[in-house]
């Protein structure tokens, strides 16, 4: 049978969580693109499929800690400290490929060099999945 008042209870802790994790998704986009060399914006704008690529790996990098953070946390504190945690790790992550790996990724990207941006992408998202899958104790 449907209980409406344990339902409500449950949804009450979803729209708490989902808008959380969206804050923390925009916050880190945000942060992201401040931390690379080039303006995401502009060359997406300019259908640089480059830039497009490699930040969507790096918004799907974030969003898989901040998923199983979501599942193994029970506070709202806790939650923002392995949401934090994680992008630092993914930005960290980032600027170790740009900046030891293949040191001209920038220009890469800015040149719309796509086989570069999905081996940014990927690192991303392996590193992601990586983040995720630490979350445990």
């Amino acid at each position: 049978m449907f209980d409406i008042a344990y339902f409500m209870n449950g949804a009450v802790h979803f729209i708490v969580a989902f808008g959380l994790a969206c804050l923390f998704l925009t916050v880190f986009k945000w942060l992201y693109q401040v931390s690379t060399p080039y303006d995401e914006r502009a060359l997406i704008s300019a259908n640089n499929v480059a830039a497009a690529v490699a930040l969507g790996g790096a918004i799907i990098g974030f969003a898989l800690p901040l998923a199983s953070a979501l599942s193994v946390t029970i506070s709202v504190v806790e939650f923002t400290a392995w949401a934090l945690l994680a992008g630092v790790i993914q930005i960290v992550a980032a600027f170790i490929i740009r900046r030891v790996i293949v040191r001209d990724m920038a220009a890469r990207i800015e040149g719309g060099n796509v086989a570069s941006a999905i081996y940014s992408a990927a690192t991303s998202i392996g590193v992601g999945l990586l983040n995720a899958a630490s979350m445990t104790y």
